[in-house]
């Protein structure tokens, strides 16, 4: 995988994520979404920009690596939806996560919905 942790194949994005949020540096993470891309947050809330940022910085700070286990990938052209197990420590959850492939081939997320709930305004 490139220094930079970027894909052009949807099916190998989470682990470009996990390999970015290992790295413990948050720019690589962030380099991984697309510049409005929504974060829903523990509660439900979507948030974007450095608050969404700052939600990923946070699990980061945990100081434990994430492990990712792709469930499915379903793509359809330059979108794709990842259904996405993941762990950190002894936080867990199930990723509903959409991402796009931009005009440079590299796939970003647009939503990353780590607990795939659905509450919350949206």
């Amino acid at each position: 995988m490139p220094e930079n942790h970027v894909t052009s194949l949807p099916a190998h994005l989470p682990h470009a994520f996990a390999a970015a949020f290992n790295s413990g540096d948050p720019a690589l993470v962030d380099a991984l979404y697309e510049p409005d891309a929504v974060f829903v947050d523990r509660s439900g809330a979507p948030v974007t920009g450095a608050t969404r940022i700052a939600a990923n910085t946070a699990f980061q700070s945990l100081g434990l690596p994430i492990e990712v286990t792709p469930r499915h990938v379903f793509t359809t052209g330059d979108i794709v939806l990842l259904l996405v197990d993941w762990t950190i420590g002894e936080i867990t959850g199930t990723a509903t996560d959409v991402a796009r492939r931009g005009a440079d081939g590299v796939w970003r997320y647009v939503v990353d919905n780590p607990f795939g709930i659905a509450t919350g305004a949206g």
